[in-house]
């Protein structure tokens, strides 16, 4: 963008105070009154900031923001603004947060700010509001060294409502001694050099109420509790056990009646909001006396021993490497109070602790939820209620998985991560025809490299020890969907510089004996949360990057580059015979080379998962099948991941797949009918196969693809052409009845089976510009009216 073009042109950044020099845990407040003579029918608001912002017209909440980026070309939003105007005094008045430090969603450049502009046509004149007569300061009442609440995300929101004002965003607030124009710098100073719109769609969203009160505690608090810098670090020293309660007459309508405790006593409330979800909580208090202290803790799960059981733990796990302390605090004024938290949180359990009380407080707890407005056009019906509701609870799991990103679980860390993205997009293709998150992502992670090629882990980011080189095959290969799922090569002719870099890391790392990348110390090869062998030379990773050679030397001739094709077409020739080396004598691919330059025993579900998906030769697909996969696959026990080497609930997509493709379909639904029946009875995916006490995560997108995977078997309909330009229809009978909805760039697929006696009627609905393969044994077809449609009677029911 240049300055010609952007609707900040002599706007400046903002912020309170004489310098940026001590910016950490910063909460501020920006006001500004206008007087508008008439209110426009339209009035486009342009903001952005660095972090973040809350935005307020005349007390009503207007929006967030803005998405996350690099502060070279940070993104701002647009917001519409005339409904919540009005003829005469108006307010605009902006909360907005930096952490001052980096983390696994935001790259800390030493400044913050607050940018906004908006040109309005007001009588036929033209009204501006910018940077001049703001009045602003750091908030009051805010504790700034609050501990994180884990080590990839902000620190704790800490707030005292009576050093803070709850009226500063309305007309009537005195501000008289607030600080003015608090302008720094124009619009396009380092380090935001430039400015972008977002290029997604804003957050949807909504409130939701806790739907139970489960379980209740008391007792003395733990000394040091009124300056603690940790909320859930002091419950736990308290004691996390709780006692289940049942139909409890202190909660009624989202309403908790809390009796006195008195000084120095807590009383503690677990609430279940019915499965995981992701937003900040808005709290209203209702007869406090000043100084009530109220504490929230956000937990995935619970410790209990079952339904019966009379005692609830909220799961809390600091030994765990993320170190979550996800946590709040709330300091009540006198009378009634009503804060809205800052930051959003992934969580399903809410730990309400009141302390100093000693009056009855009336407290209603909301959760307004934020997650990216994924329409949900895709579907899938089966009369196995199982399937169904393994379905659903991954449609669920997707979506408080997408932000402004795909990110791997809205609990601990809301990292974009790009294997987790991978599988996620497949996911979203499934849901609707949106390729919005994958695009922009492609481009962070492409702006984010080491200086030798490789691309972060995830983007943005401050963590320098998450660059995974396969992980950089993996965004070579989204170029490959994205083009897959929307027929267009701007992914990968825009990031043609990247792709170079990226390519000639690996090119300088080929081992000149073998042929073959070894394992690089400087970075972490992460492959799969399983026992892969990753020290010597990994034929996993070896073969990602010949999955990476041929889709890039495809998208070449595509882009009628037969030159580059070619050049790559020979790389991954020389890279199949390096690997064929590595193929035993049953035609089994072993896991790669040892240090000392011996052979692994071992061949993994790993290995002969993506050798099949290359066509590796010499590695004999009816081996591979036989002794590798289908054993695996059809084991009724599945085996502790650290006993040998199997897939992980994030890595078996890819056995899925090729077993799917293969006529396997049957086998791969009733594994996942299998594993995943436990967490649908939760209500979202897990990081690995079991529920997980230790501190893994309860909401983790990379094991959502029995979505796609379920839509693909059962509901038969996959994808066999760019943009959806064929598909094949092969549906796997499994139960009475079965089909799937999934929408394309060229309208919506639609596949309905229903089994009758010794026969099954099948009927599938095409849209104009998609060609079918029916591939279905003893097939009566017949052409139905209106809409492109077959009506298929199979004589086959098996």
């Amino acid at each position: 963008m240049n300055s010609t073009s952007s609707p900040f042109e002599g706007a400046q950044w903002m912020w309170p105070g004489q310098t940026h020099d001590h910016i950490y845990n910063t909460y501020a407040l920006f006001r500004q009154t206008f007087s508008l003579a008439q209110v426009p029918h339209s009035a486009p608001l342009f903001i952005t900031a660095d972090q973040s912002y809350r935005l307020y017209i005349n007390g009503e909440y207007v929006g967030r923001g803005p998405a996350r980026g690099f502060q070279q070309s940070w993104p701002y939003d647009e917001h519409d603004v005339a409904r919540f105007l009005r003829e005469g005094e108006n307010i605009v008045a902006i909360r907005a947060y930096n952490p001052g430090f980096g983390t696994f969603v935001y790259r800390h450049e030493g400044l913050a700010g607050v940018l906004l502009s908006a040109r309005w046509s007001v009588a036929n004149e033209e009204f501006v509001l910018q940077s001049s007569d703001w009045k602003s300061r750091v908030q009051s009442g805010v504790k700034s060294h609050t501990v994180r609440t884990s080590v990839q995300l902000f620190p704790q929101e800490h707030i005292d409502l009576r050093e803070e004002s709850q009226s500063w965003k309305t007309l009537a607030f005195d501000d008289s001694n607030w600080q003015g124009a608090p302008a720094r710098s124009t619009w396009n100073c380092p380090p935001w050099h430039d400015l972008e719109p977002r290029g997604i769609p804003p957050l949807r969203e909504s409130f939701v109420l806790p739907q139970q009160l489960v379980a209740t505690a008391e007792g003395d608090c733990a000394p040091g509790y009124q300056e603690t810098r940790d909320v859930v670090s002091l419950r736990v020293a308290e004691g996390l056990e709780h006692q289940r309660v049942a139909n409890s007459a202190i909660f009624r309508d989202g309403i908790l009646t809390v009796s006195p405790g008195g000084k120095g006593r807590f009383r503690s409330f677990v609430f279940d909001l019915g499965k995981m979800m992701i937003g900040n909580l808005i709290v209203e208090v209702e007869g406090a006396q000043s100084g009530e202290i109220l504490d929230f803790l956000y937990s995935e799960t619970v410790r209990e021993e079952d339904e019966n059981s009379p005692q609830v733990t909220p799961l809390h796990t600091p030994e765990w490497g993320s170190l979550t302390a996800i946590g709040t605090r709330l300091i009540c004024d006198a009378g009634n109070n009503r804060h809205e938290f800052f930051q959003v949180n992934g969580f399903r359990y809410i730990v309400l602790v009141v302390r100093d009380s000693e009056s009855e407080l009336r407290i209603k707890t909301v959760l307004n939820t934020a997650t990216y407005p994924l329409e949900r056009v895709g579907a899938f019906v089966s009369s196995d209620r199982v399937l169904e509701s393994i379905w659903q609870t991954c449609a669920h799991t997707q979506s408080i998985c997408s932000l402004d990103a795909y990110v791997d679980t809205p609990w601990r860390e809301q990292a974009q991560w790009w294997g987790d993205a991978r599988v996620q997009c497949w996911n979203t293709f499934h849901l609707c025809d949106d390729a919005r998150l994958l695009r922009r992502g492609i481009k962070q992670i492409a702006s984010q490299t080491t200086p030798n090629g490789l691309t972060y882990g995830h983007a943005p980011t401050m963590a320098h020890t998450c660059v995974l080189p396969d992980f950089t095959l993996m965004w070579c290969l989204t170029l490959w969907d994205f083009y897959w799922q929307t027929g267009s090569l701007e992914a990968f002719q825009t990031h043609q510089p990247t792709i170079e870099n990226a390519l000639h890391y690996f090119q300088e790392q080929t081992d000149e004996t073998t042929g073959l990348v070894p394992s690089d110390k400087r970075y972490w090869l992460f492959l799969d949360w399983s026992c892969l062998p990753k020290d010597g030379t990994s034929s996993v990773l070896n073969l990602w990057l010949l999955l990476a050679l041929d889709k890039m030397a495809l998208l070449h001739r595509l882009n009628d580059n037969a030159e580059k094709a070619a050049e790559l077409e020979a790389w991954a020739q020389r890279l199949r015979v390096s690997l064929s080396v590595l193929v035993n004598e049953r035609g089994l691919l072993r896991d790669g080379i040892q240090p000392d330059g011996s052979f692994y025993d071992t061949t993994s579900a790993h290995a002969q998962t993506l050798a099949l998906m290359a066509g590796l030769s010499g590695v004999r697909e009816e081996e591979a099948l036989s002794r590798v996969l289908l054993p695996f696959i059809r084991l009724e026990i599945l085996p502790d991941r650290n006993a040998e080497i199997t897939p992980s609930s994030y890595w078996v997509t890819y056995v899925f797949s090729v077993l799917s493709e293969r006529g396997y379909g049957k086998e791969v639904v009733r594994f996942i009918r299998r594993h995943w029946a436990k967490m649908a009875d939760f209500g979202s995916t897990f990081e690995d196969y079991h529920r997980s006490l230790n501190g893994e995560s309860h909401s983790h997108a990379w094991s959502a693809h029995p979505l796609f995977h379920l839509m693909q078997t059962v509901g038969g309909l996959r994808q066999s052409a760019a943009k959806w330009d064929r598909v094949v229809f092969a549906p796997v009978f499994e139960g009475e009845n079965g089909g799937a909805t999934i929408p394309t760039p060229h309208g919506t697929l639609v596949s309905q089976w229903q089994k009758s006696g010794e026969e099954i009627h099948v009927s599938l609905e095409i849209p104009e510009g998609i060609e079918a393969e029916i591939a279905l044994p003893d097939v009566h077809e017949t052409r139905g009216a209106g809409r492109p449609q077959w009506q298929i009677k199979s004589q086959n029911a098996s």
